[in-house]
């Protein structure tokens, strides 16, 4: 079941008898289960609410099979106990996994009771015979996935429209830009854009740049764009604003050596005919990546990238070692390149 199809099931307040959630769209899940649990009703913990983990996976086959004394049903939320991951024994646990998976298995096969609701909630899971299980016997099993840039911009659209706000596609693209694809972080901004232009507003670009906090990446980005554009004054200044709102210098090298790389090989990539989102591994939510790594690209030769790339690294091991100051190394580097 996809994340939109839960989404709609749990509208209609009906529960299933158990659900599967995992992935790492962390906030849309946990919302999912904030809907689980209103549909299931009141909520008594360690009564009619039991919450499982790796340190007391092994009481869960006993808390299935005890009623919910006073309550109709029994809520049983199992979370990163790593139910569903191909593994024996957690290091260092008493607790044997497999041996639960197994009981689990043959207790929802033969009597699982209709009152309980069991709810697996993991980072990612691996096809058990469990999982197979869980699918004959009624569950709902989702992968929270980081949303695509047609999903957030679905999502965004309709959280504005809900407020009488407008906001186009194009500013929209612009806020993901700008803020990145964390739907927890959008949601955040977005609802301050709408605060900010009120009833009957529309938001435009210059809103987001004003108001919004840009991601690391998205500063690195622009800094990296600069650069190739030779434009010091600007590199400089980003440069300096990432470093008044706090960010770790040490942060801003990494970030600046990983974006370089990924520029880089776009240039390999593109030179050998190579695709570029698998060389780049991107995530299907971030193929839109490729157009702008590839524009940006186009500002850098291949050598001049090795250059820069050699420079962060050298820089890297001096700090370390106490022979040169990070940030003047570091504006060091860019003044030379943009000189």
């Amino acid at each position: 079941m996809t994340i939109e199809e839960l989404e709609k099931e749990l509208k209609s307040e009906k529960l299933a008898p158990i659900y599967v959630l995992y992935g790492e769209e962390i906030f849309l899940l946990e919302n999912c289960l904030k809907n689980i649990k209103k549909n299931f009703g009141e909520i008594a913990n360690g009564i009619n609410y039991i919450q499982i983990d790796e340190t007391n996976l092994n009481t869960l086959i006993s808390e299935m099979q005890t009623p919910a004394f006073g309550y109709p049903r029994k809520l049983i939320v199992v979370k990163n106990a790593k139910l569903l991951k191909k593994e024996a024994k957690k290091r260092g646990s008493n607790i044997d996994i497999t041996s639960t998976r197994e009981k689990l298995n043959e207790y929802i096969k033969i009597n699982q009771r209709e009152e309980n609701i069991l709810v697996i909630i993991e980072e990612e899971i691996d096809k058990t015979e469990l999982l197979e299980t869980i699918q004959k016997n009624g569950g709902i099993i989702c992968n929270f996935e980081f949303q695509k840039p047609y999903q957030i911009e679905k999502r965004l659209k309709e959280i504005c429209n809900k407020y009488k706000v407008n906001i186009t596609t194009a500013t929209t693209n612009h806020l993901i830009d700008v803020c990145g694809t964390n739907m927890q972080t959008l949601i955040s901004e977005i609802r301050k854009l709408i605060d900010y232009v009120g009833e009957n507003g529309t938001i435009q670009n210059k809103d987001i740049d004003s108001m919004c906090t840009k991601t690391i990446d998205s500063n690195i980005f622009d800094l990296t764009d600069n650069m190739g554009k030779k434009n010091i004054t600007q590199v400089i200044k980003i440069l300096n604003e990432l470093l008044y709102s706090k960010e770790p210098i040490q942060k801003i090298l990494i970030t600046l050596y990983n974006h370089c790389k990924k520029i880089y090989t776009v240039k390999l990539a593109e030179e050998q005919n190579r695709n570029i989102a698998t060389e780049l591994n991107l995530k299907p939510n971030q193929i839109f990546l490729v157009n702008k790594y590839k524009t940006q690209s186009k500002y850098f030769k291949t050598v001049e990238l090795e250059t820069i790339l050699h420079e962060l690294i050298n820089l890297d091991y001096n700090y370390k070692i106490g022979n040169i100051d990070i940030n003047i190394g570091l504006e060091s580097i860019l003044c030379r390149y943009c000189s």
